[in-house]
């Protein structure tokens, strides 16, 4: 598929498979099972490789939920033709209900004096014959959004107060989900169940359940609930697990589809001498006679600079080291080791070349980072083809 990419302008571009994303849909609702819904995590661009053919796709295949960062989120999925339920996982800043409920789009409470704000946008709607849904997230050990438990009691007040609101969904937000050697989230999975148990017991129903994320649905079943919230692992990508044994098994158990390949092709080659420096501040300099590359592809478009010096791309299924300052719009590379190299050969940064394989998840552990940094990192200006 790759030759028959033509990109128009900078010799650089993405292939993101729709059909690992579907894979992947499956294989989490298999190991979930099929009664529960899914929200698919397709905010900040759904991780950078795009949120509106990523969303159609997956609405077509029977995905329930999406889940946003804000409401200019949102509304591109409506604009585009999303129909399913979007959910704003952030909450909201005061001002923008009204847009939230125009769009159908479901706001999270993350403070108790959210609710007041809703209901009055909610009584404003003309013609609403029925309650405006929203849902409330409890912050137990996050410590960033959520109500804490004990605000509890005085949420159920303010919702008393507020008879043009349901609530919808209940959520939490694991903090280290992917730790089995931590007790964080066994903790905050207690201290959630004893907030559902109040709010049943102020007789306040906490609608569809959900706390699940990557990690969690991965590893977790406890906490799989009404409804799991794939992030990474929808696009094909695993937590980096501790201990790192458990990321292992976890593999066995669900063979994801990575679904981001991110190519470029060699614009330059050039022969030199041991001893000549190469790029921004001399940071290489070449011990042997070497041929440079350089490929039309830098931090810019989503090769991070931390890996300048660091790591390898692909070359006719071989791997060629990145050497020198990664550079806004370009990178260098040794490919000595492989002489049969030709300008306009393509050049994998991410991906599989021939029986090669360097993933964004092989990468983000080498430079102190996670996956989904180095997803959003991809370029605006990278050409997508969606395959």
């Amino acid at each position: 598929m790759t030759k028959a990419l033509h990109t128009n302008g900078r010799p650089v571009w993405a292939e993101i498979s729709l059909e690992a994303i579907l894979h992947n849909l499956q294989v989490i609702r298999r190991h979930v099972g099929g009664k529960r819904m899914v929200l698919a995590v397709v905010k900040s661009n759904a991780y950078g490789l795009g949120a509106v053919p990523i969303s159609k796709a997956l609405q077509k295949a029977g995905t329930e939920w999406f889940g946003v960062t804000c409401a200019n989120e949102g509304i591109e999925l409506r604009e585009s033709g999303i129909r399913k339920r979007i959910l704003v996982l952030t909450g909201f800043w005061p001002g923008e209900e009204k847009r939230l409920f125009e769009n159908h789009l479901t706001p999270t409470v993350t403070r108790v004096s959210d609710v007041a704000h809703l209901e009055r946008a909610a009584k404003s709607l003309r013609g609403k014959s029925k309650r405006v849904p929203f849902h409330l997230k409890i912050n137990t050990g996050m410590n960033r959004l959520g109500i804490l438990p004990s605000e509890v009691d005085a949420f159920a007040a303010a919702l008393a107060d507020a008879p043009h609101l349901m609530l919808e969904g209940t959520c939490t937000h694991f903090a280290s989900a992917d730790d089995f050697r931590a007790q964080q989230t066994t903790d905050q999975e207690s201290q959630f169940r004893e907030c559902l148990a109040r709010l049943r017991a102020l007789r306040i129903s906490p609608g569809i359940v959900h706390l699940a994320n990557s990690g969690a649905i991965c590893a977790r079943p406890s906490t799989w609930e009404d409804m799991v919230r794939p992030g990474a692992i929808l696009y094909g990508y695993h937590q980096s697990f501790e201990p790192p044994e458990k990321k292992r098994e976890i593999m066995g158990i669900m063979p994801l589809e990575p679904c981001l390949s991110l190519r470029a092709r060699i614009i330059s080659l050039r022969e030199l001498p041991a001893g000549e420096a190469v790029g921004y501040g001399a940071r290489f300099v070449t011990s042997r006679p070497s041929r440079i590359a350089v490929m039309n592809a830098g931090y810019a478009d989503g090769v991070l600079r931390q890996r300048t010096n660091r790591g390898c791309a692909l070359l006719h299924g071989r791997r060629v080291p990145l050497v020198g300052t990664i550079s806004m719009d370009l990178t260098t590379l040794d490919v000595t080791d492989v002489p049969e190299a030709a300008l306009g050969d393509v050049i994998t940064i991410y991906g599989e070349d021939g029986n090669a394989a360097i993933q964004v998840s092989d990468v983000a552990p080498e430079i102190g980072t996670v996956t989904s940094d180095l997803l959003c990192a991809l370029g605006r200006r990278v050409p997508k083809y969606y395959l």
